[in-house]
């Protein structure tokens, strides 16, 4: 019996050591990013049968467990990949609206200069340092223009940095979760106990992953994760991973796409932004729905004014009596051939009606007989059977070659328009203020060129050039604005999930110091449980002498 009450207080010993270290081990991971409180399962040992009774035989460990809930790391999960998209596109929008938002350094007051400087011309027209203030205010217009383009093109090759950052982030996670799959399915056969914080490295890097791009994850019966991005391409299974890419795009020189890179190599698409969520989604987001657009409205209305301001000064005359030439530099449609293509056809796109442009651009697909134009801001399409084709101010035209089934293009007619411009006169007197007369002191062609100002000439004679620039900025401030809201939301729903995870799976120190005093106490006990069975033992062992 002495040697039964020995072995009880020996499991009683052991147990409180298991629980010691456990909570010594939760106490110094408290702040260890992504651990799991951990727990120890135990229960008592196989009773003995003494004749008169069931007879305990102390207790066991059957398990360290960690506290984990499947169903709210998956909501965090989630949380965090819809904060970090929002976050990412509110971010980089920020740019942009900061830019339009400098009331010295805007378009506006270029704008409202040059056109002063014109109604100076119209007052005095033989005045040469009126004429040279025109010229003047034109090159400020004109480094107006640039400037705003050239920032908007930095934004973009920063937006291509960070694709590719993020690309490298994304497959780095991937490794080291196939890796930890392989190791956690290799611990729980060989001891058949969960290697708790392996598991908690691998639910972290999932976390982690969903910050870069939105994942799912499917639980194998070894253990294992699967994990799945974009419209379903598995990116880790078991202890293999796939990669993504960042890849060239296939019509857009100079910009950075993402791909699937599959098992037997070949490159396919990883989706569409919803899909792809994470901060990667948030960048791609920006890019296509603000930046482009961005572009393209502010070449529009250089676009615009470029060429409504040349026609009507070249309807004018100089203090020379020559007629006017063009005023300013007007930056052509860009036509991107899909790299994929297959046939041999050039196709080229021309501005036939400022009047009518758009600030989208637009996909040109053929299928072997018809082709399909595609307005992608609205995505309404337009199916014809030849070119040339004129939609929304533009004409498209087939400039040799012949198209095969399945080749595309695309078209994008303002993107270059605000980086295109310049003025292309220097000489003052080249000015053209005289009407038809060209008499000198004549003004009247002046009179017209600063009546462009206030004249609807873009969106189908519903818009100035000042009221298009207005838009541009009111759409960018409105687009700001609700990511603020969308995005302090998702912030605040990740909050909510991270705080509910933490509630279960986080370490409360003083609920740990309590079973540190908890877990002392019964070491004592059982220490004295042992004590006691040593006492018993040599009294039996003197008895026999």
């Amino acid at each position: 019996m002495a040697t039964n009450i020995l072995s009880i207080g020996q499991s009683a010993l052991a147990a409180a050591q298991v629980g010691i270290s456990t909570t010594g081990n939760n106490i110094a991971n408290a702040s260890t990013p992504g651990y799991s409180r951990q727990v120890v399962i135990q229960g008592a040992a196989p009773a003995q049968n003494f004749g008169f009774g069931f007879l305990g035989q102390g207790t066991e460990v059957s398990t360290i467990q960690r506290v984990y809930s499947d169903y709210l790391g998956v909501q965090a999960q989630s949380a965090q990949s819809s904060s970090s998209g929002l976050g990412t596109y509110y971010t980089q929008i920020q740019q942009i609206n900061n830019m339009l938002g400098d009331p010295t350094s805007g378009l506006s007051p270029a704008l409202q200069n040059f056109f002063s400087g014109i109604q100076g011309v119209a007052s005095n027209p033989t005045s040469i340092p009126a004429r040279q203030t025109v010229l003047s205010s034109a090159d400020a217009l004109v480094s107006s223009f640039n400037s705003m383009a050239g920032q908007l093109n930095e934004m973009t090759q920063g937006v291509n940095s960070q694709v590719q950052s993020s690309v490298s982030a994304i497959n780095s996670y991937a490794q080291q979760i196939a890796k930890l799959n392989d190791s956690i399915s290799k611990a729980q056969l060989s001891t058949g106990q969960p290697p708790n914080d392996l598991l908690d490295q691998r639910d972290q890097l999932v976390l982690n992953l969903n910050k870069e791009i939105k994942a799912t994850v499917v639980k194998q019966g070894d253990g294992s994760y699967n994990v799945f991005v974009g419209n379903g391409q598995p990116l880790v299974v078991g202890i293999t991973s796939s990669a993504l890419a960042a890849v060239a795009s296939p019509t857009i020189p100079g910009q950075i796409d993402v791909a699937y890179r599959a098992n037997n190599g070949s490159l396919v698409p990883v989706g569409s932004s919803s899909q792809i969520g994470g901060s990667l989604g948030g960048l791609i987001d920006f890019r296509t729905q603000s930046l482009m657009p961005a572009q393209n409205a502010l070449g529009r209305i250089a676009i615009g004014l470029a060429s409504t301001f040349n026609a009507q000064h070249q309807a004018g005359f100089d203090l020379n009596g020559a007629a006017g030439g063009a005023f300013f530099s007007v930056a052509s449609p860009v036509v991107g051939a899909n790299s994929g293509n297959t046939g041999t056809a050039t196709v080229t796109a021309s501005i036939s009606s400022v009047n009518a442009l758009t600030a989208s651009d637009y996909n040109l697909q053929y299928d072997g007989t018809n082709y399909t134009l595609t307005r992608l801001s609205d995505n309404t399409s337009t199916t014809f059977a030849t070119l040339p084709k004129t939609v929304d101010g533009v004409t498209i035209n087939l400039a040799s070659g012949t198209p095969a089934a399945g080749d595309s293009f695309l078209i994008r007619p303002t993107v270059n328009g605000a980086s295109g411009i310049n003025a292309m006169i220097t000489d003052p007197a080249k000015i053209a203020a005289a009407g038809q007369t060209g008499a000198v002191g004549d003004n009247s062609n002046a009179l017209l060129l600063g009546a462009l100002q206030t004249t609807n000439t873009l969106g189908n004679g519903t818009v100035s050039y000042q009221g298009a620039y207005a838009q541009f900025v009111s759409e960018v401030g409105n687009k700001t604005r609700e990511l603020n809201v969308t995005s302090s939301a998702a912030n605040n729903l990740l909050t909510q999930a991270t705080q509910a995870v933490q509630s279960q799976s986080g370490v409360n120190l003083d609920e740990e110091a309590a079973n540190l005093l908890r877990y002392q106490q019964a070491y004592q006990a059982a220490g004295k449980v042992m004590q006691i069975a040593s006492q018993l033992f040599a009294t039996l062992l003197t008895i026999g002498q």
